[in-house]
């Protein structure tokens, strides 16, 4: 079974608003006493938080599916829902975020450092926090809206002073747990060491790790081994150690040879952008297993050489503890003068957060799907989440989106889009909410009378133009001179007569009648 987990994928899914509360307050005497609907509690975050007390992330690849508590709805009487509960995630130190598209989200290298990489919904608003002079009793609430919910990619790189590098069965183990109090796997076989080790050294008055990375062998950049799965742990190191077996028996190699397989992968090997190159970091070389006599030889032999190159050389046995101290001393000389001139670096950029500019729009709107099928897509965060808000069952809030999306610009923007009545309109990506677009009412002043709950603004209502009124007005004219010289020829028949008409003894007789 794994033990160590150095790549993991997590599918996150942050808590959702709580909806708000629709509700009236009752008293004796008073039955209909104003709004009192509380809102609704937001969703739970998640937070990735750098803890030095965690080493793997073995946790997360055995459950990478994390969400963290939603929001409780609103209530009656003034009560809002509880908000949902933060998740954090500790993490260890030298984790790096990625999207899902691999860019990097954040770089977990302080203790203690806090990323929100999920925030929770928002908690609707009730009918309370909703009134206003001119809306004094609302009939509806807003929604909660959900938490975000993606995948992240976490990979984790080792940070230490120094690395030890090297072919398998070199003596990079033996080393690390000489110089420190480190206890890796140790064997006479090769690739004993499948997870990195760190080890804390103290050399005089400097203190610095060690990390211990998994043997490299050729073609180890391009995934052969596990070098490569491994030498992300290198990247962060101050310096880097060579250790070479000088007491192996493999035919074709020597120390030499190994040296160079070793500084042909590290070349090859791509670090982030900003990092210096790993070949470009201090250099030492440790000849290993010189209590052997064959081994002494030959590191003698090749030690004029590797000093040629520029390399400080150290032969050392761990069995014997033979030329340790000096290696440690060399190593920590090393780490000092890397600690001063990273110290002597200027500060990196602060991150200044700016207030947005006045002039800067929420949305976005733009025309898609050609002259045939066109309609207009609005993009932004405040419409977009006004809509997860809106309770599309109920026509008052739907009046009161109109009335945000007005307010916001919405309406002028689809004017000067092009938009006419009757035009599609799209909230939000793929999968948005699609409306046929009627403009906005300019007065409130007919929605006084209107049912609770209801909005006149919504149906199929529609003003006549002034034509239409005047051909209206024409047309009824034209009928009542129509009825009236109807009335006359029926008259003139005889079909019925006005009293002025009628002789006198016809009237009296038609008024017994």
């Amino acid at each position: 079974m794994a033990t160590f987990v150095d790549r993991v994928t997590l599918h996150l899914t942050a808590g959702n608003g709580g909806n708000g509360c629709v509700s009236v307050r009752r008293e004796k005497f008073k039955p209909l006493a104003g709004p009192d609907g509380g809102n609704g509690g937001d969703g739970g975050d998640i937070v990735l938080v750098a803890d030095p007390q965690v080493t793997t992330l073995l946790g997360y690849h055995r459950s990478p599916h994390r969400s963290s508590k939603n929001g409780q709805p609103g209530m009656g009487d003034m009560r809002s829902g509880i908000s949902g509960e933060t998740l954090e995630l500790p993490l260890p130190i030298g984790t790096v975020v990625y999207d899902e598209n691999g860019d990097v989200l954040a770089d977990m290298t302080e203790p203690g450092m806090r990323v929100v990489i999920a925030p929770g919904g928002q908690g609707g608003l009730g009918n309370a926090a909703l009134s206003t002079t001119k809306r004094k009793a609302p009939g509806f609430a807003l929604l909660g809206t959900e938490g975000w919910a993606g995948d992240v990619s976490l990979e984790l790189k080792t940070i230490a002073d120094v690395a030890l590098v090297g072919f398998p069965s070199a003596g990079k183990s033996s080393l690390i747990a000489a110089i420190s109090a480190a206890k890796p796997k140790i064997a006479d076989y090769p690739f004993t060491t499948l997870t990195p080790n760190l080890g804390v050294v103290e050399s005089g008055s400097t203190r610095f790790t060690v990390a211990d990375v998994p043997g490299l062998i050729e073609g180890a950049s391009e995934g052969k081994g596990l070098g490569l799965e491994f030498l992300r742990h290198v990247e962060r190191c101050e310096a880097l150690l060579h250790v070479i077996d000088c007491a192996t028996l493999d035919p074709g190699r020597d120390p030499i040879s190994d040296l160079d397989v070793i500084l042909g992968e590290l070349e090859r090997y791509p670090v982030p952008e900003g990092q210096v190159p790993l070949l470009e970091r201090p250099q030492m070389i440790a000849l290993n297993k010189v209590d052997v006599p064959e081994a002494e030889e030959l590191a003698a032999f090749v030690r004029d050489e590797l000093e040629g190159r520029g390399y400080r050389v150290f032969p050392i046995s761990t069995a014997s503890r033979k030329g340790l101290r000096e290696l440690t001393f060399a190593l920590a000389d090393v780490v000092e003068q890397a600690r001063a001139s990273r110290a002597a670096e200027p500060v990196a950029e602060r991150i200044v957060l700016r207030p947005k500019a006045v002039d800067d729009k929420p949305f976005t709107i733009r025309a898609e799907g050609g002259e045939e099928h066109r309609f207009y897509r609005i993009r932004g965060a405040k419409p977009e989440r006004w809509v997860q808000q809106t309770d599309f069952t109920n026509e008052e809030a739907i009046g009161y989106l109109a009335d945000r999306l007005a307010k916001l610009g919405v309406e002028d923007g689809l004017f000067k889009a092009g938009a006419v009545a009757g035009s599609t309109v799209v909230i939000g990506g793929d999968g948005g909410t699609i409306f046929d677009w009627e403009p906005t009412l300019t007065s409130t002043a007919e929605l006084i009378t209107s049912a609770r709950g209801t909005d006149a603004r919504i149906g199929a209502t529609s003003r006549p133009t002034r034509n239409e009124r005047r051909e209206e007005y024409f047309e009824r004219m034209d009928a009542k001179a129509a009825a009236r010289a109807e009335l006359e020829q029926e008259r003139i028949a005889g079909l019925w007569a006005e009293n002025g008409d009628l002789s006198p003894a016809e009237a009296d007789r038609d008024d017994r009648d």
